[in-house]
């Protein structure tokens, strides 16, 4: 008997866990239209062999947010398939849970519903694909825990404060607090994070002997200054993160210095872009969680299509070609061609012994051709490729660096170069350059009246979806907003009528208040568009299938990007891109020469207060030993003997009380994992010595 079932005791939770498994990609594409099905069977059947507690997946369950009905269907089936049965479910559940499962009209785990005979529970968070819509705020994960086939948790229903309440787990003498957090806007969650409005409960009773695990789906890379969640915002009592959303496969866990938990990152179990993120091999984990220690062994994906990708820089090439050479291009084609060979060749070695890999693997060349030289046709090139790749129409991608132009110094000695960086916008968004540019201003052209914020929202809106009144009335509102203010002040003089201004401004900043006054200029401006009978903009835009982009750019336009590091689903998040033939003035600073400016042209705050008339009205750090976290990095599965289980232990409780942890907060004391620091194969749980918390 495997070292594995003699650990597999009574007292040691086992946990398949996974991310991004995107089913529904690219259904209905002749090659590549299974692959996702595939990979959630096995991953099902991995968890069924392993006898696992329960499976835990972290977002992006399907890539569509509206699946389809054959990608409904099969998912049903699988979950029906791998995870009824009549084996007993060895663990219990202490904590709320019409707390921890308020989306459902069946507030309780499905296992524990005397209809339904579950044999393996899986719990799952909403990603950014996936995530609630409409006016109910379903999803269709919601279908799946109606159905009483998945446990849907961590929904955050208020958009101003979110309270994560854990699943409280005990298996034998094994107490796993089990926290989830599903998929929210980047930026909003920062900006919670920052004003501590993100709160964790804990346990009041013995919180020491609590192995804390979260699920989150955010962007964990940086694409913007606050369009990703920084680890360190995270609470310190944590012991392990699965972090989702993220598709590059780097489930080893690693451990933050600062807030000294650990983090694993599983990736995507299907590769949605062409980008070198998705070439990592494709793993799982089984995760094995005894008292307060842990044993994390990766476990590889056999029926994930192969990916490969190469960069080739034509510059670097000067022995074989230069940009003058004669049939330059023709020879140019060999050499991708012979790389590409090189890369099929490679795929057919990985395949031996693998009968489960797709025979097909993708291929993606990635070609600089920067110095002058011209590329060639690609559509002819992969004919030459049909038979062999999964994506032949997208094998080759040609890309060039823009050239710098040397600096050129006139007699003010001006670097023009340093002023005109052409990569500059690569990464950020609207509001982004509009906070940019404001911060780099020069004090006489700040707003006065307008928040950064609000102005980059009024153009975006503009940009994104042609809402031409956008700016206009955010501008009007405010101006309407400020009069009101200063007159209940009784303010009169213009020096104190500019510093009021400046306060009343300072005060709204980054709070509640600025957001519903942006919505309300918003609501105005397309209430306005509607009375004039101009059409609908959609917020979400027709669904468009791109099964090759490179996630490494991102669109100044979009405000949500997909695949390794962005953040959409289905059809949302691209920018639309329509752009108004012409844009309506916008108030950027308050000039003194503005007083002198006629009445029909523009109001200042001073004349409002020159007659009742022109009054609007609107209601309206401590030292920590080193902690040794056990990883098996062997690609090999173990077999393992089938164990009989042991009855469910009786509930000690039926609910529990907690304490608020702010996110922000730094508890004082030792802070760590106790983790085995023998090199013992056997039994990576030996020891029985433990940090205490303070």
């Amino acid at each position: 008997m495997s070292s594995e079932n003699i650990l597999d005791d009574e007292d040691t939770f086992k946990i398949l866990i996974s991310t991004d498994i995107h089913l529904g990609y690219l259904e209905k594409d002749a090659i590549r239209g299974n692959d996702s099905y595939n990979t959630l069977n096995e991953i099902l059947e991995c968890a069924k062999r392993n006898q696992v507690d329960f499976i835990l997946l972290g977002g992006d369950l399907f890539h569509e947010n509206k699946p389809s009905r054959r990608c409904l269907h099969s998912c049903i089936t699988m979950l029906r398939k791998y995870c009824m049965g009549d084996s007993p479910v060895t663990f219990n559940i202490i904590s709320d849970q019409t707390v921890n499962f308020n989306t459902t009209q069946f507030p309780w785990v499905n296992y524990q519903d005397e209809n339904l005979n579950i044999s393996i529970p899986v719990f799952s968070i909403h990603g950014n694909h996936d995530d609630p819509t409409g006016a109910e705020g379903l999803c269709a994960l919601d279908l799946l825990s109606a159905s009483g086939l998945v446990n849907h948790f961590g929904h955050s229903h208020s958009v101003e404060r979110i309270e994560i309440s854990p699943i409280l787990l005990q298996k034998g003498s094994t107490k796993l607090a089990l926290y989830g957090l599903g998929s929210i806007p980047d930026e909003r969650l920062y900006r919670m994070f920052v004003n501590n409005q993100v709160t964790m409960l804990r346990p009041k009773e013995d919180q020491d002997e609590w192995f804390n695990l979260f699920a989150i789906h955010q962007n964990r890379s940086k694409h913007g200054p606050t369009n990703y969640i920084p680890e360190q915002f995270l609470d310190n009592f944590i012991d392990l993160v699965v972090w989702g959303h993220e598709h590059e496969c780097l489930i080893a866990p690693t451990r933050n210095e600062q807030q000294l938990f650990y983090v694993t990152q599983p990736g995507s179990s299907v590769a949605t872009s062409l980008s070198p993120g998705e070439a990592t091999k494709k793993h799982i984990g089984l995760l094995r969680v005894k008292g307060r220690k842990m044993n994390l062994q990766k476990i590889p994906l056999r029926t994930v299509r192969q990916f490969f990708i190469q960069d080739v820089v034509l510059a670097d090439y000067e022995d074989l070609f230069t940009p003058d050479t004669p049939q330059v291009t023709k020879k140019v084609e060999n050499l991708c061609y012979a790389k590409v060979s090189e890369m099929l060749e490679e795929a057919e070695r990985g395949r031996l012994g693998c009968p489960l890999t797709p025979e097909k693997p993708l291929i993606r060349l990635r070609v600089d051709y920067t110095g002058g030289f011209e590329t060639f046709n690609t559509s002819r090139f992969s004919q030459k490729f049909v038979d062999c790749v999964a994506n032949p129409k997208d094998i080759i991608h040609f890309l060039r660096k823009r050239e710098q132009k040397e600096d050129i110094k006139d007699e003010f000695n001006v670097d023009y170069g340093k002023l005109v960086k052409p990569t500059a916008v690569e990464g950020l968004r609207v509001e982004d350059l509009v906070k940019q540019y404001f911060e780099a201003a020069e004090q006489k052209v700040q707003l006065s009246l307008l928040t950064e914020q609000g102005m980059g929202k009024a153009i975006q809106e503009f940009v994104d979806k042609d809402e031409k009144d956008a700016i206009e009335e955010l501008i009007t509102y405010q101006l309407e907003k400020t009069q009101r203010h200063l007159q209940s002040r009784g303010v009169t003089t213009e020096q104190d009528i500019d510093a009021e201004i400046q306060r009343f401004r300072d005060s709204k900043k980054n709070t509640t208040e600025e957001e519903n006054d942006i919505r309300e200029a918003i609501n105005r401006a397309r209430a306005h568009r509607l009375e004039r009978g101009d059409p609908d903009v959609s917020d979400e835009p027709p669904d468009v299938t791109m099964d090759s982009d490179e996630g490494s750019v991102t669109l100044p336009a979009a405000t949500r990007g997909r695949g390794r590091g962005g953040r959409a689903r289905g059809g949302r998040g691209r920018g639309r891109g329509a752009a108004a033939s012409e844009a309506k003035p916008a108030v950027g600073g308050r000039g003194r020469s503005q007083r002198s400016a006629p009445a029909s042209q523009s109001r200042s705050i001073l004349q409002a207060f020159q007659g009742p008339s022109q009054r609007s009205q609107i209601g309206g750090s401590t030292s920590f030993g080193a902690d040794e976290v056990i990883i098996d990095d062997s690609d090999e599965d173990i077999p393992v003997m089938k164990a009989t289980r042991p009855p469910p232990r009786p509930s000690s409780s039926s609910s529990s009380s907690f304490t608020k942890h702010s996110s922000q907060s730094q508890s004082q004391g030792s802070r760590g994992v106790a983790f085995d620091d023998s090199d013992e194969e056997d039994n990576p749980f030996k020891g029985h010595s433990h940090r205490s918390r303070r």
